[in-house]
């Protein structure tokens, strides 16, 4: 029996493009979806998408898709997170062989994606955990990819995943090896984070100028955003959204303002507790989410909500340069947290690397993130950079106006808020925190330093 290269596991959505991509390389494939239920629809959906060029086969029985494949076996499972993933693996092992290659190409948590490569090591299989952004078409067309765990199964398996990634400017594939362990996951729920922020602050943006610009008018300015290097893919949706009609008027304004989550934006702001660094635009942007949710008990509680009378004209350009501001902020954020989560494993993530590959292919993908590539090729921070720090200086003006007309207006704009709070307190030599640690000696003898005495010395007070 002829053998496949490469076998894909789960023909949902991202499967099954994932899938033809891969086809479309011209690489022979075997593809497995369970025959249960409405799965049997998953299967002839998948077989009508199959073009006469691709060397595919299908099946639905495990063992007979594990025999199609040539050794070492490399299966990319492409299903829903979770303890599924746990139920396909333990069905999975017991029909691969020693130095078979598995990955995990969905939001797994990276510390399920350690697990499982603990787990199949001692089988002496092989767990790569990658992350793959870029939604149903960038599957199709090529994703942004992030791999990571035993660098020698990686190499074994770049092949297939350099073909199918995106490309960037130069056409070199938006993939590389991330690093040990479960980073290649971590570096997506990440991504993921700072894609919430980014969603967040252009809903703030539409919040503050709905109601005091025309429609078209807010397109207008969406544009001038886009043309003064601030483009990105999200702001690009975002005006084709706007500029969606249905009917007599717009489809936008007959959506429900109910966001749903698929939970990796809180395992990002989880993270960043975990290892103390400041996501606050993350969180935010999260709980913001959350927020919508309460759609009956918001309704119920608006009919105590005075409303403003305040009027404006919204200052544009300092719109524009507030955005940018918070943009920068929210960046720095996530990087920063990779960095942290990095140094803390060993991982050895390469920021720089990081940036190339989401200038294309994924949901984050800007002009900011080319600019990235050179930042981090010499500083570990953006706020390392001067022209960083010049232009968060000289938007700062811009970001406490609009915050004021948010007061005033008894809107909210959380992100624009966090971002604006964050800068605010990196800049203060000192900060009042002097009194939470005093009231911590005080209740629970949990000591102080002396701004008086050399660092690393404790002192405790009879309060």
């Amino acid at each position: 029996m002829r053998q496949s290269q490469f076998g894909v596991i789960g023909l949902g959505v991202m499967g099954r493009n994932i899938a033809l991509n891969i086809a479309d390389q011209g690489i022979s494939l075997s593809t497995y979806n369970r025959a249960i239920g409405a799965e049997k629809e998953l299967l002839r959906q998948f077989e009508n998408l199959v073009e006469e060029n691709h060397d595919i086969s299908i099946y639905d029985d495990l063992p007979q898709f594990i025999a199609s494949l040539e050794r070492p076996r490399k299966t990319l499972i492409m299903i829903k997170a979770g303890s599924v993933v746990d139920d396909v693996l333990h069905t999975l092992i017991p029909l691969l062989d020693q130095g078979d290659i598995v990955i995990d190409g969905g939001n797994s948590h990276y510390k399920d994606t350690l697990r499982r490569q603990e787990q199949l090591k001692a089988q002496e299989l092989h767990f790569i955990g990658s992350g793959i952004s870029g939604g149903e078409l960038g599957a199709r067309r090529g994703p942004s990819i992030m791999p990571s765990g035993h660098l020698e199964a990686y190499q074994e398996v770049s092949a297939v995943l350099e073909s199918i990634a995106a490309k960037d400017a130069q056409g070199q594939a938006c993939c590389t090896y991330i690093g040990k362990g479960g980073s290649g996951h971590f570096v997506k729920m990440i991504h993921n984070g700072i894609e919430y922020a980014e969603m967040q602050l252009l809903a703030e943006v539409y919040d503050l100028l709905k109601p005091r610009l025309e429609h078209e008018a807010i397109i207008d300015f969406l544009k001038t955003c886009r043309d003064s290097q601030q483009g990105s893919y999200l702001l690009d949706i975002t005006i084709d959204i706007l500029a969606k009609k249905e009917d007599d008027g717009y489809l936008l304004d007959k959506i429900l303002d109910r966001a749903g989550n698929k939970g990796t934006g809180s395992w990002g702001s989880k993270a960043a507790f975990d290892y103390g660094t400041a996501n606050t635009m993350m969180a935010s942007a999260v709980f913001c989410r959350y927020m919508s949710s309460y759609k009956d008990q918001r309704v119920q509680l608006s009919r105590y909500r005075e409303e403003s009378n305040y009027t404006i004209d919204i200052d544009l350009k300092s719109l524009q340069e507030a955005y940018a501001f918070a943009r920068l902020i929210n960046h720095h954020q996530g990087f920063d947290l990779i960095q942290t989560a990095s140094e803390h494993y060993g991982w050895d993530i390469n920021l720089s690397e990081v940036s190339r590959i989401w200038t294309n292919g994924c949901i984050i993908r800007s002009e900011l993130m080319t600019t990235c590539i050179e930042l981090f090729k010499t500083q570990n921070t953006m706020l390392d950079n001067g022209q960083i720090i010049q232009q968060l200086k000289q938007n700062l003006s811009s970001v406490k106006r609009i915050l004021k007309h948010v007061i005033d207006l008894g809107i909210s704009a959380p992100c624009f808020q966090t971002a604006y709070e964050y800068w605010v307190s990196m800049t203060r030599a000192n900060l009042p925190a002097n009194m939470i640690q005093a009231q911590r000696d005080y209740f629970g003898a949990h000591t102080y330093e002396r701004t008086d005495q050399a660092r690393g010395t404790f002192f405790h007070t009879a309060w």
